[in-house]
């Protein structure tokens, strides 16, 4: 049992209980178990592939009207800004058409010894240009109020002040959308393919990201993600599990200088979720690498995020990048043409944890080498009973010659 529950989280499609088979939803059940198109997690322009579906609780979408209003797209953004005014000056302009009715004026029209509400309001259409001049606080000076009306001088007050707040939630909110700095993310790029080869030693992922504006990103800062499925050794299957890949988050390296493009490194080791992927494990491997640089436009000061993932197949063993930084007359040159280049070069096809057993053990000093030699092809032949007396005892000289030579065959081989 213990067997299976290992072989099924290290295969490429872990085999499903039925208790979760029977719990989870049928598309993701089969995405698990059949080999196919592979899905992405994050998209490679940053946008998220994933859908929100029955949801219940859609007023917690009118409670955050504000938010809600912002993320809409452009087209229902402009709808929703001429539906509010029109229909505000709509609404006011029948309030000041009813007030006018209710009190005669629109039967005393020409009558000088008349003191109408409003002032050459004649029907419907003069009190809603009426309307239009009190919100937006345009004053023609034909149309006015007389100090006749208490009640047009409360509704004047009330559209006032509504009105001051129908435009400072939607003109804020149009200026919050045209100022989003998501088209900043835009100018930031990710190279087409992230690498693994060596890097001072170690067996190294590597990815290049740079920007292409003169105007910088400030307090820029990345992280990487490792998008896997997985199952647990008691048989709980978890969909897209998320594990943090250091790039530096110790030293400091994750945050960056992005004046020119930069490459990011995570070197494998014992505590990388690929210290025990080999070439061909890779190849077999299902798996995603999100990555996400976050940092303040210069600007305008907003937190500004892209984003870009890295399916098995956008992996390349064994490549580096190409330079893209030369140096001209007085200042660096960055060639872009050259951004998402890569080169082969010499890297093992073994796991990052099968390299250090290797380099360990071509490391061992000469004693302890020298000693094993001695206990597979010699010990047995140092301690034995002599066929005479039956007593352990040494070689006789030849035997002890012998052995020497041995000796020095070994010592000149390691």
């Amino acid at each position: 049992m213990e067997q299976d529950v290992e072989s099924s989280v290290t295969s490429r499609q872990p085999k499903l209980p039925k208790q979760v088979r029977e719990g989870l939803p049928k598309q993701l059940v089969d995405s698990s178990q059949t080999r196919g198109k592979t899905q992405r997690y994050v998209r490679k322009d940053g946008k998220c592939n994933v859908h929100h579906g029955n949801v219940r609780e859609t007023y917690r979408y009118f409670i955050d009207i504000f938010t809600t209003l912002v993320d809409l797209k452009w087209r229902f953004n402009l709808f929703i800004f001429i539906l509010v005014y029109t229909v505000t000056w709509l609404f006011f302009g029948f309030m000041w058409w009813l007030i006018a009715y209710l009190r005669g004026d629109l039967d005393h029209l020409g009558d000088n010894e008349w003191t109408p509400c409003v002032n050459n309001l004649h029907n419907f259409v003069s009190a809603f240009l009426f309307s239009i001049e009190t919100e937006t606080t345009i004053g023609y000076g034909y149309r006015v109020i007389t100090d006749k009306c208490p009640e047009g001088i409360l509704l004047l007050l009330i559209q006032s002040v509504l009105g001051s707040i129908v435009n400072a939630f939607m003109v804020g909110c149009m200026f919050v959308k045209i100022s989003q700095p998501k088209k900043r993310a835009e100018t930031l790029v990710f190279s087409t393919n992230a690498v693994i080869s060596m890097r001072d030693g170690r067996l190294c992922l590597m990815f290049r990201v740079g920007d292409l504006r003169n105007s910088h990103i400030v307090e820029a800062s990345i992280r990487v993600k490792l998008i896997k499925s997985k199952q647990t050794k008691e048989g709980e299957f978890i969909p897209l599990n998320q594990t943090d890949i250091n790039v530096g988050y110790d030293t400091g390296d994750d945050r960056l200088f992005l004046v020119s493009p930069l490459i990011i490194c995570h070197e494998i080791n014992q505590h990388s979720p690929f210290w025990e992927i080999s070439k061909a494990s890779m190849d077999k491997d299902e798996l995603e690498i999100v990555i996400i640089l976050e940092g303040m436009v210069e600007a305008t000061g907003m937190t500004c995020q892209a984003r870009s993932s890295y399916v098995t197949s956008e992996i390349k063993w064994g490549y580096r990048f190409t330079p893209v930084l030369t140096l001209e007359d007085g200042f660096y040159e960055v060639d872009y043409n050259s951004f998402h280049e890569v080169y082969e070069t010499n890297t093992p096809t073994c796991s990052a944890r099968e390299l250090a057993e290797m380099t360990a053990c071509a490391q061992l000093p000469l004693s302890w080498s020298l000693a094993s030699k001695l206990n597979q092809h010699t010990m047995l032949d140092v301690v034995k009973l002599q066929p005479d007396t039956g007593v352990r005892g040494s070689h006789n000289a030849e035997d002890q010659t012998e052995m020497n030579g041995d000796i020095t065959n070994v010592e000149s081989k390691l």
